[in-house]
């Protein structure tokens, strides 16, 4: 018997609660009915309101909704209850539950327990994404299959049935999701750690913890790759248990990728140096990149053979959402880059061209500074259009700055991404960029990034 065929037999006659339907339960639920399971849906959607209602009712699930959802998890109505990555493990009616001996879990956290293969997993508050594309990218390139889920937006569990010894999996982990987490991955990269979520955390050092559990779990025969650029990521060195590497932008590293002078990224196994490929060759631009390629390198250093990254380098067009080339009109670039939910991805995002921008700001506030940008702001966008719940915050973080004076920087309000759009082009010249970067969460307005995203592009295509 698999370890996932023991799981699904302990799961017969027991409770099960998933709070929220999602992009990582819905598929989920619909396997535990087939099983057989005893599933309840828990969401404070209402009937009407979830749009997957049919199918899973027509699945086999029972369903908790509307204000009411929770009823009776506090007190153990549950047996065993999945969450969201949304809803924070800490949360009050959770804490209670497990007092009450109800197991609570999520789908990442028993993949990792069924995942019979090995598990490359990635987080960090910036450039997660679209490095654990790469790695995805790389281990497929060298003929493995390959299984990418977790926060990236498919869920992995429903899958583990088809899950071999042989293939790879390679995940995207959130804070949410890691600050439960009893597991490490075979190999685990934290690509930065700066200030993010901290309105969901309650501290900065919670979440600095949370990111930490990719390392805690690890054996001696595991793989750690850290910032050495970073000094939040690189101060959790002494957690490693196993093989250590590190990935430098900026120095030469003794074990780990680096970024040579002359723009070869390199890696130096312990005073062996193998050129790898040429920040030239890197179709994606920005350093953000440099540095997503040299923790990918890291990662699969010894499974990847040096022309395969030059291969995938000079074809990989990047990741959705990410300063993604929406259109030119009439000589205007127009750069979609709504996962920029933090500064640090807002800087990212100006130091990726040399000429002054006309950005796209603001959205829902995660209780961080926006202090760290106002500078580079000052210098590098000639038109600021400001939106959301965060406007007036970000004006004045800008203004605040000692460079705004001199800078020449208008600052424009409005209300609503349409308005943005219609603001940016009535103002752009041929040879101008506009960038979508909001430096903020998206739940004042949009339900999801990429929802965010995507409606900027269809008022982009629009014009």
């Amino acid at each position: 018997m698999t370890k996932a065929e023991k799981f699904f037999s302990d799961m017969k006659n027991k409770k099960i609660a998933f709070i929220g339907v999602g992009v990582s339960h819905t598929d989920l639920i619909k396997l535990f009915c087939a099983k057989g399971l005893d599933v309840t849906v828990c969401d404070k959607k209402t009937e009407g309101q979830m749009k997957e209602y049919t199918e899973l009712s027509a699945a086999g699930a029972k369903f908790s909704l509307g204000e009411s959802y929770l009823d009776g998890m506090a007190e153990g109505k549950y047996d065993v209850v999945f969450r969201t990555p949304g809803m924070y493990y800490y949360n009050d009616v959770l804490t209670s539950a497990r007092h009450h001996g109800t197991a609570v879990t999520s789908e990442m956290e028993v993949f990792f327990d069924l995942c019979p293969c090995p598990i490359y997993a990635v987080t960090g508050s910036d450039g997660k994404t679209t490095t654990t594309t790469i790695i995805a990218e790389l281990l497929a390139a060298e003929g493995k299959t390959v299984h990418k889920g977790g926060n990236i937006g498919r869920a992995l569990l429903p899958i583990i049935e088809e899950v071999k010894e042989d293939d790879a999996a390679v995940v995207e982990l959130s804070s949410f999701q890691l600050i439960s987490m009893r597991r490490s991955p075979d190999v685990a990269a934290i690509t930065n750690i700066t200030p993010n979520h901290l309105n969901v955390h309650k501290d900065m050092q919670e979440y600095i913890d949370a990111k930490a559990n990719l390392l805690l779990h690890q054996n001696a025969f595991g793989k750690a790759v850290l910032s050495a650029d970073n000094e939040t990521a690189k101060n959790l060195a002494p957690l490693v248990r196993g093989q250590l590497a590190f990935f430098s932008r900026r120095e030469k590293v003794e074990n780990g990728a680096f970024l040579r002078e002359d723009g070869m990224l390199c890696y130096n196994d312990y005073g062996t140096v193998t050129p790898v490929v040429h920040m030239n060759d890197i179709r994606i631009p920005g350093l953000h990149n440099v540095e997503n390629y040299l923790t990918a390198i890291a990662v699969t250093w010894g499974k990847v053979k040096p022309e395969t990254v030059v291969k995938i380098a000079r074809e990989f067009g990047g990741v959705e959402h990410r300063i993604e080339l929406v259109r030119e009109l009439d000589g205007v670039k127009y750069y979609n880059n709504s996962i920029a939910s933090s500064p640090t991805r807002v800087i990212a995002c100006l130091n990726t061209f040399a000429q002054k921008q006309i950005m796209i700001m603001g959205g829902s506030d995660k209780g961080i500074s926006f202090e760290p940008m106002a500078d580079l702001v000052c210098e590098k966008v000639k038109l600021l259009i400001l939106m959301g719940q965060t406007r007036e915050k970000i004006k004045a973080a800008v203004m605040a700055s000692p460079k705004f004076a001199d800078s020449g920087l208008e600052i424009i309000i409005v209300n609503d991404m349409a308005e943005a759009v219609n603001t940016a082009h009535s103002h752009a010249k041929s040879g101008d960029i506009v960038s979508l970067s909001p430096a903020c969460a998206s739940f004042d307005m949009y339900r999801m990034f990429e929802d965010r995203g995507n409606h900027f592009k269809s008022l982009v295509n629009a014009l």
